[in-house]
């Protein structure tokens, strides 16, 4: 009983930490609201919207 305690402490200490949140001001360590995520959008160059990993594909705007 004593060894299954122990592997179990041992598990939850070898854990890897949880990250953190993306948002965090790197100066003063506290959490900021974070900005909106914007969208890449891509063009051909005729002009028709493309995914951007395809080739030819440039982001606008």
């Amino acid at each position: 009983m004593l060894r299954l305690l122990a592997v179990a402490a041992a598990l939850t200490l070898a854990a890897p930490p949880v990250a953190a949140a993306p948002c965090k001001d790197p100066k003063t360590g506290k959490f900021v609201k974070c900005p909106p995520a914007k969208a890449t959008r891509c063009k051909t160059a005729n002009g028709k919207f493309a995914k951007c990993g395809t080739p030819g594909a440039r982001p606008v705007g």
